[in-house]
């Protein structure tokens, strides 16, 4: 191995290791004293529920786990959005997995909390996943209503959703394992089967005191809405379970009885690991988001055996297509290449921009995937679309249109992982959040955004050089590099993957080395969803 490999190795080893610590610490929750507070309540902690729910030893994925990162520093933060998402297996059955974490203010819903559980129901409706709601929250955040509560993508969506899924058929459990209030007392009874567990759960519209309040009434919360009242008198739970592990012991049976679903039929075959070694991807992987490197050594450590059919290999090089088999599974891969490369006519061009005839190479390997029904994955490290008279005088925006149309249009499920640079209208050509993928994570290594910082400073400066001279005034050049600085400073913190992530933009960060476990329990969930819509690219430019 050279010098090079080696210092990229160090370098993304050491990524790697600071994404393990930030989720140390973010899987304490609100800190250890409130899990101390916690248990001494007898309950278990959100993420021992899920510990306890999932099958021992299988795998699983966590949804979210960075959201609301440095947000809300006024509130006294909200990690991990106060609610922990994972897809795991019940009784060999994978599920969707949603637990309050009521270490983190009491579980109450922030505006990022309700954006995460919309997004643990969004997965669960478009691979039609069995969902399971272990409650445990004060309910809205009230300094934040304004920000929660009316509109459409808000508290409210949540058990709008889950009329949708019952009437999809899509298995809904909910355990009442703390506190259930207000609106938030619709989403356990609006479920298929609701538990509650006695002394500690609590479900009512108006807690003891808004009660004496409003009319007068003077009630304790157990008598007003506590497991014996809504198992034996009012009828609202359908099981009364001793402890957490009681309840969470009953779901296991419930989900255990549950029949098979419908496949959508997606190839699979015995899996085969990488026959170069996964490892290697942290010494291929350039230190530097500018520094060239070859995608097909990047794609070889991914696959089964190894092996992949590139299609068109010889054409629009700078956006790799291939056939290729990860865990089993048939899959087809549209990645950019970051090498500069050679066209036929002699001609170069640029390592992760994506030209007009490799937009329409991937538009024509989309459509042959959807007729094929093999799931798409999507490999980014783009810079975006080539600019320049030549490109535009041979109709990018067209051709940079087709293939966007048909990524929107896709009907197979899609995966993207952002390995590098995900910049512009590459960003949305290579399935970016908008375009619906299943699931889209980044490796530590990964930048968000319109440009780079170092290119939206260097346009803002143009921008504001150009102002300040027709204004009259002098630009210096302390001046210059003071503003240049500032900007790309900040450009700089907002294309961080954690910025992503604490927003929501990714599903997660993850060790390059679990990439090929995410995409398959991501096709293994789309499974479960049978292709209901034709391929159509409706009215496409030829």
């Amino acid at each position: 191995m050279d010098i090079n490999f080696n210092k990229n190795e160090d370098y993304n080893k050491l990524l790697v290791s600071g994404l393990i610590k930030r989720l140390s610490k973010v899987k304490l929750g609100g800190g250890k004293s409130r899990i101390e507070k916690h248990h001494a309540k007898g309950k278990m902690t959100a993420r021992e529920r899920i510990d306890y729910l999932l099958d021992k030893g299988s795998k699983c994925i966590e949804i979210g786990a960075f959201a609301g990162e440095d947000m809300y520093a006024e509130h006294g933060g909200c990690t991990s959005g106060g609610v922990v998402i994972k897809i795991g297996y019940v009784k060999g059955k994978q599920c969707v997995v949603v637990a309050n974490d009521a270490t983190v203010k009491a579980g109450a819903w922030f505006p990022i909390t309700a954006k995460k559980n919309l997004r643990a129901q969004e997965i669960a409706i478009e691979n039609r996943l069995p969902i399971i709601y272990l409650v445990d929250s004060a309910g809205v955040y009230l300094p934040m209503q304004d920000e929660i509560f009316p509109d459409k993508e808000h508290f409210g969506r949540m058990f709008r959703n889950n009329a949708v899924m019952s009437s999809m058929g899509i298995t809904q459990i909910a355990a009442v394992m703390g506190s259930c209030v207000a609106g938030g007392a619709y989403l356990p009874i609006m479920s298929d089967e609701a538990l509650i567990v006695d002394k500690t759960g609590s479900i009512f519209l108006a807690g003891s005191y808004l009660v004496k309040a409003a009319i007068g009434e003077s009630i304790d919360n157990e008598t007003l809405g506590g497991a014996t009242t809504h198992c034996e008198i009012s009828g609202v739970t359908d099981y009364k379970a001793k402890d957490d592990k009681d309840a969470l012991d009953t779901i296991k049976r419930i989900v255990d009885k549950i029949g098979d679903f419908d496949k959508a039929g997606f190839n699979r075959i015995k899996a085969s690991k990488p026959k170069e070694n996964p490892e290697e991807i942290y010494g291929i992987l350039p230190k530097s988001r500018a520094e060239q490197y070859d995608m097909l050594e990047i794609i070889k450590r991914l696959v089964d055996n190894s092996e992949f059919d590139e299609y068109k290999a010889g054409h629009g090089k700078t956006l790799i297509t291939a056939y290729a088999r990860i865990d089993g599974w048939a899959v087809g891969i549209v990645a950019n290449q970051r090498k500069v490369v050679k066209t036929k006519k002699g001609e170069m061009q640029f390592g992760g921009v994506i030209y007009s005839d490799s937009a329409d190479k991937a538009t024509r390997f989309i459509a042959n995937c959807n007729q094929k029904k093999i799931p798409l994955v999507f490999l980014q490290d783009v810079t975006g679309f080539m600019v320049g008279s030549k490109s535009e005088h041979g109709g990018i925006i067209k051709d940079g249109a087709k293939m966007v149309n048909a990524v929107s249009n896709s009907v197979v499920p899609k995966f993207t992982i952002i390995i590098g640079n995900s910049y512009g209208a590459g960003n949305y050509a290579m399935c970016g959040k908008a375009y619906d993928p299943r699931l889209i994570v980044a490796w530590p290594s990964a930048k968000l955004a319109v440009m780079s910082g170092s290119s939206a400073a260097k346009v803002l400066l143009q921008i504001e050089k150009a102002s300040m001279e027709k204004k009259g005034e002098k630009f210096t050049k302390e001046k210059e590099e003071a503003l240049y600085n500032k900007i790309k400073s900040r450009y700089d913190a907002q294309v961080s993957p954690y910025y992503a992530a604490a927003h929501l933009w990714t599903d997660a960060i993850i060790n390059p080395i679990d990439t090929r476990t995410w995409i398959s329990m991501g096709i293994e969930a789309a499974n479960h969803a049978p292709i209901e819509k034709k391929f159509n690219l409706g009215v496409l430019q030829v």
